[in-house]
């Protein structure tokens, strides 16, 4: 590592990125990026969220139980959205080698059985109660930027909203 000290300008930095080959590298140069962003969307608004997936369980907890206030077709629209949240965790426990379904169902189930919305999935250990691997995650650290989550629901339920639309003029027009 090469650390120069004591610059006449330190506005600029530049970070040296080198690698056993081409892929490291550009791996490399895509950590520093995010890693940046995060930075940047830190400075925008300091608002963190837990991570681990307990921001959307928790939300998916809620939209669910306001599905349960709304009568007719619209209700099942709500718990659709509350159930895409969930894919989120789900693919967490999945690229962790997990068992989806069941970790998901554990961390929800923790939470609502202790009433703490910042239960997620904590791959680093499973939890001693029951074999799961679901615990808190202000305990273990686990932070994300609120802005990148917001963007991130937003962006998606955007997406579904668009293709929703050309659904529905391709069917009002008999596509054939």
């Amino acid at each position: 590592m090469l650390v120069i000290e004591d610059c006449a300008n330190s506005n600029a930095v530049t970070v040296l990125v080198r690698g056993g080959n081409k892929m490291i590298v550009e791996e490399a140069k895509r950590s520093l990026h995010d890693a940046m962003c995060v930075v940047r969307n830190l400075i925008k608004d300091n608002r963190v969220v837990y991570g681990g997936g307990s921001a959307e369980i928790a939300c998916s907890i809620a939209i669910s139980k306001y599905a349960d206030t709304v009568s007719g077709v619209d209700q099942y629209a709500i718990r659709a959205f509350a159930d895409a949240l969930d894919d989120i965790p789900l693919a967490l426990a999945e690229n962790a080698g997990l068992s989806p379904i069941e970790e998901v169902a554990a961390a929800k189930s923790r939470q609502l059985r202790e009433d703490n919305c910042r239960i997620g999935l904590g791959m680093d250990r499973m939890n001693d109660d029951d074999g799961m691997h679901s615990r808190d995650m202000k305990e273990a650290g686990v932070f994300e930027a609120l802005i990148g989550k917001q963007e991130q629901i937003q962006l998606a339920t955007q997406v579904v909203k668009m293709i929703l639309k050309i659904d529905d003029v391709i069917s009002m027009g008999h596509y054939q």
